[in-house]
């Protein structure tokens, strides 16, 4: 028990676990990432063309200011989703260069 204590708890094991590990959960954040550009656009069109117009027939200044502020922030929302998908789509071929260069490394170790 007093071993067990004593002993440093790190935010990973070893190198191989993290590496293991992200692999498995790259995909979910970059499919995440795609679900939010679809909602985020869908929804942004969904307010430009059917909300937008029925504000404006009686445009009443809080429904102006609301729905401008819904569309700045559905845009920002979208350009933010875009920004990380490219980020997970650059990183996701360096990611799994990287796992199978120390797999090999690894093999080459044990194999001594």
């Amino acid at each position: 028990m007093a071993e067990e204590k004593s002993e440093r708890l790190y935010p990973v094991r070893s190198l191989h676990d993290f590496l293991y590990e992200l692999d498995r959960e790259w995909g979910k954040f970059r499919a995440g990432s795609l679900l939010g550009i679809i909602v985020s656009g869908s929804l942004l069109v969904f307010f430009v063309t059917y909300l937008l117009p029925h504000a404006l027939k009686r445009p009443g200044f809080l429904d102006v200011l609301f729905l401008t502020c819904v569309i700045i922030l559905l845009v920002y929302s979208l350009y933010a989703m875009l920004v990380q998908y490219r980020f997970f789509s650059k990183w996701e071929r360096r990611m799994g260069l990287l796992l199978h260069l120390e797999e090999e490394l690894m093999k080459e170790k044990l194999g001594e």
